[in-house]
């Protein structure tokens, strides 16, 4: 937080009508946010798309902030309930266009083809049960801590380890038998 002011102070500031305090907001926030949204539908796209709504969801709710020194946890609850809120709803049913776009042959680099190591670690990671992947995303998202992690998963720091133990151990397992 280089520029010295907690996040209560610029949910305060944002409050008063200081848009640039908002923005450093989602500055901190936003790859957390992600990793929750990412984490919660296992699709990176979809996840962008929930993740701007979160944004725009927590502006228009800050008033109704209680505790802003809280804001990380807070925001992070929004997160989840937008994706709920978006498996609920019918667009669950969308179908991935990978595929489609490898064969399009556009160049992008997420979309290469499906031997690349790096294409087939994301198609796996994603593939993973949602607590798993949830709390990998926010580990490697986020680089926070056991502690910090228990505190946005509202689990304890020994769950985060026992998820991430998990976690890590089906996608060794995975891509060990995917590179069979």
């Amino acid at each position: 937080m280089g520029d010295g002011k907690s996040d209560a102070d610029l949910v305060r500031e944002a409050l008063s009508g200081r848009t640039a305090a908002y923005a450093l907001l989602v500055h901190r926030w936003s790859a957390r946010v992600l990793a929750v949204c990412h984490g919660r539908v296992g699709n990176a796209f979809t996840a962008e798309d929930l993740a701007q709504e979160t944004l725009l969801r927590a502006l228009r709710a800050l008033g109704s902030i209680r505790e802003p020194e809280r804001f990380g946890s807070w925001i992070c609850g929004i997160a989840t309930r937008t994706c709920l809120d978006w498996l609920k709803s019918k667009q669950r049913t969308e179908v991935s266009i990978y595929p489609l776009e490898a064969q399009a042959g556009e160049d992008r680099s997420h979309v290469e083809s499906f031997d690349d190591s790096w294409d087939l670690l994301y198609q796996e990671l994603e593939q993973l049960p949602a607590e798993c992947r949830e709390v990998l995303m926010l580990y490697y998202y986020t680089e926070s801590t056991y502690q910090e992690l228990g505190e946005m998963l509202e689990v304890s720091a020994a769950t985060v380890n026992a998820r991430l133990t998990k976690a890590r151990k089906l996608l060794r397992h995975r891509l060990s038998e995917a590179g069979s």
